[in-house]
């Protein structure tokens, strides 16, 4: 039975995900800072699908520990799904670096860290999936949010060269950009409704992309030409605006 790790397994996003791939028959490696907080997903899912799920502690803020991690895992995933990432604080990293360098970790540094390892992996077997959930606020840097944008963009950057390199090894790389997301994250948040995704809506949209093999992909279609337009505003006049 194939299997998928998903990593920031505790997220609205990725209990979404474990559960739409629970019920197409994949195990489940659900990987987390506190694993046992996993713990009520994880008797939730033996209880409604007939599959295996393991809990295993894992901190992307601690990237020398992710090789060990990984090669730990008794089962090497087919799937691997990179879910967690840290909002912040941007008023806060603007003067605090502890903040902006906990941004930065989680986004960019941590993720590419664990994906490293996974890579080398899947070159070494010939096959294999990697999913990677960035966001649009990568599209271009905005005054409310450049912090977690610049992370977010780098980690787009590296997932497209990343899909360019392992392609050549029969390895799929696939980059999410789900726009805003009904979470725990956002909540509180006035998101505009016809731009804002249901955790639901966001793990259908990850498992058929993941099958069909796709190497981006918006939850949200919008989104593809809102993203168009603002990164074609000339910089003069970009830099005026107030987003």
């Amino acid at each position: 039975m194939p299997t998928v790790l998903i990593l920031g397994a505790s997220s609205d996003m990725a209990v979404a995900i474990a559960r739409k791939f629970a019920a197409a028959g994949y195990d489940l490696q659900l990987a987390a800072r506190n694993p046992a907080k996993l713990a009520a997903l994880q008797s939730d899912l033996s209880i409604r699908y007939p599959v295996k799920s393991t809990l295993h502690e894992f901190d992307a803020e601690q990237p020398l520990t992710h090789a060990a991690f990984f090669s730990s895992l008794p089962v090497k995933p087919d799937i691997s799904i990179c879910v967690f990432g840290y909002l912040g604080d941007q008023q806060q990293a603007q003067s605090d670096w502890k903040e902006a360098g906990r941004i930065i970790m989680v986004n960019y540094t941590g993720a590419v860290s664990i994906l490293n390892s996974i890579a080398e992996y899947y070159v070494s077997q010939g096959k294999g999936t990697i999913v990677g959930i960035s966001s649009v606020a990568g599209e271009r840097g905005r005054m409310s949010n450049y912090f977690y944008g610049s992370a977010k963009a780098g980690f787009t950057a590296y997932l497209s060269g990343l899909r360019n390199r392992l392609y050549h090894h029969g390895v799929h790389v696939l980059t999410v950009q789900p726009g805003f997301v009904y979470t725990r994250m956002t909540e509180g948040m006035p998101l505009p409704k016809p731009l804002t995704a249901t955790p639901e809506l966001v793990a259908a949209a990850v498992y058929n992309a993941t099958l069909r093999k796709k190497n981006t992909i918006f939850v949200k279609g919008m989104w593809r030409w809102i993203m168009l337009i603002i990164r074609n505003i000339p910089e003069f006049q970009f830099k005026k605006m107030k987003l």
